[in-house]
């Protein structure tokens, strides 16, 4: 068997996913239930890199979604779900991969999460759609860059 072959570890190791921050409210609650109409949803997302130790790196996936209904607040949901992850990639990779890939890989769990949350919560159910890491990654170093 060949060594190199042997001792390759994986680009991307996540260690654990968990729901670092969540919160619910509901404030009108019970009265905004009687309202009618489709909710106006409003969807802010951040994402923020720390590295723990070596090639360890903690990611975060920020939520902050609000909802109204006639003109009234419906609910007002965030969430901060994370990763815990090893790199195993050259350092130039790096801000990319933690900022578009990791990401790419923990929103199936975060979109999971926020639905079964506002579900629980009686809400209408909510179903995000996919998010391009890319294009925030991009408009987040144009934004470095113009300052």
């Amino acid at each position: 068997m060949d060594n190199a072959n042997e001792n390759k570890a994986p680009a991307i190791i996540i260690q654990n996913q968990y729901i670092k921050d969540l919160s619910l409210e509901i404030p009108h609650a019970p009265e905004v239930f009687a309202e009618r109409g489709q909710p106006d949803i409003k969807i802010d997302v951040d994402i923020h890199s720390q590295n723990i130790k070596d090639n360890q790196y903690n990611v975060e996936l920020s939520f902050r979604i609000d909802g109204n209904v006639n003109g009234q607040k419906l609910f007002i949901m965030e969430m901060i779900y994370a990763g815990l992850v090893n790199l195993n990639i050259p350092d130039e990779h790096k801000e990319p991969v933690l900022m578009i890939e990791v990401p790419h890989m923990l929103f199936p769990y975060a979109r999971q999460a926020i639905s079964s949350t506002l579900f629980n919560g009686g809400l209408p159910p909510l179903m995000l759609n996919p998010i391009d890491f890319v294009a925030m990654y991009k408009a987040r170093h144009q934004h470095a860059q113009s300052k």
